[in-house]
């Protein structure tokens, strides 16, 4: 009895969290994306981690403080588009906490 009631449970809060995340809407346009520089390999040389790395530090050495906001703005989209190249590069995979929890309670119950 007290097995069903968990299984039961534990399908509701599955299922229900799907359905919170289907109505996000991620999708950027082109025009945002204008000031990041796309990298098509799958894997990113040593040089160009070099580059990339050099290039972030530039922009963090800048003086900032007689920039408008647009600039200052395609500066966070850079930097943010470069942490992604190599974040994606780096073969790291995330694990969101429901997907673990399930994870540990079928190798319990396995």
């Amino acid at each position: 009895m007290k097995k069903s009631i968990f299984f039961g449970i534990l399908m509701i809060f599955v299922l229900s969290a799907s359905m919170t995340f289907a109505g996000t809407n991620n999708v950027k346009s082109a025009k945002e994306n204008a000031a990041v520089t796309v990298i098509t390999d799958s894997k990113l040389s040593a040089v160009e981690l070099t580059a990339l790395t050099e290039r972030v530090e530039a922009i963090r050495t800048m003086d900032k403080s007689n920039m408008t906001a647009t600039e200052k703005r395609e500066l966070r989209k850079e930097l943010k588009g470069i942490k992604e190249n190599v974040r994606r590069d780096g073969g790291v995979i995330y694990i969101g906490g429901g997907t673990l929890l399930l994870i540990v309670i079928l190798i319990i119950l396995l």
